[in-house]
């Protein structure tokens, strides 16, 4: 019996955006597949319900695959692929696999000489990136910088001089609820030349994306608090 796939599903970001956002391939793979691996039960049911494609939802097999979820599961969480079915891999937003735990399971794969078909959809990382104006040449994502205020302004300074010397553009993230947190020890800690985007609430109706010196972002009021957001600082030689 030959092997079913490993379909990598990306998800919206912003609520209500599916029908503009989510491609025909994306809705035709989750109409014709009946087992997923999920990040979380109840945004995943409610992703595939908003997509209107007939599927009924009590007739799938949802199991969770989240950062808790180890290499040694997966025999068991892939098992209907070498029964030849299909399985999504869907994260919580965006594209599966980048900052997201949907890499273990692209990891087994491979081990199993299974096919991985990634498919094209919403990624807050690089849509803040193309945003941005920033060096698209070599840029590093960093995740969540620390929550302690010391270490965190440690890295921002940390992240700065690795820009400044390999022209590296930088891309980071945080907690929403401490946005603004990290946005005032960003514009109080970097070098006043040094820009920064804050790329928020991405293909929402409010999406925002602005770059501004840290000089400039003083001037600015802005409220990020509970609004995912994507940061990126750039501090290339042009710029000092």
């Amino acid at each position: 019996m030959s092997k079913g796939k490993l379909f990598l599903i990306p998800s919206v970001l912003a609520p209500d955006t599916a029908a503009d956002i989510i491609s025909p391939q994306v809705k035709s793979v989750i109409q014709h597949t009946k087992h997923f691996l999920v990040e979380d039960l109840r945004t995943a049911r409610r992703y595939i319900s908003s997509l209107k494609l007939g599927v009924v939802i009590d007739e799938l097999h949802l199991e969770i695959l989240d950062k808790k979820t180890r290499l040694a599961a997966m025999p068991s969480l892939m098992a209907p692929i070498f029964e030849g079915k299909d399985v999504g891999v869907i994260s919580e937003a965006g594209c599966p696999g980048i900052a997201d735990p949907g890499s273990v399971a692209v990891a087994y794969a491979h081990e199993k000489g299974i096919q991985v078909v990634p498919l094209s959809g919403p990624s807050s990382m690089f849509l803040a990136l193309m945003g941005s104006g920033f060096n698209g040449q070599s840029f590093a994502f960093h995740g969540y910088l620390p929550i302690d205020k010391k270490a965190r302004i440690g890295a921002i300074k940390e992240l700065e001089a690795d820009s400044i010397k390999n022209r590296r553009t930088q891309i980071f993230m945080e907690t929403p609820f401490r946005n603004n947190h990290l946005f005032q020890d960003l514009i109080s800690n970097l070098h006043p030349l040094t820009k920064l985007c804050v790329a928020k609430n991405l293909t929402g109706s409010d999406e925002l994306i602005v770059t501004k010196t840290a000089k400039d972002w003083k001037r600015e009021t802005i409220d990020l608090h509970k609004i995912p957001t994507v940061f990126v600082l750039f501090a290339g030689e042009q710029y000092k």
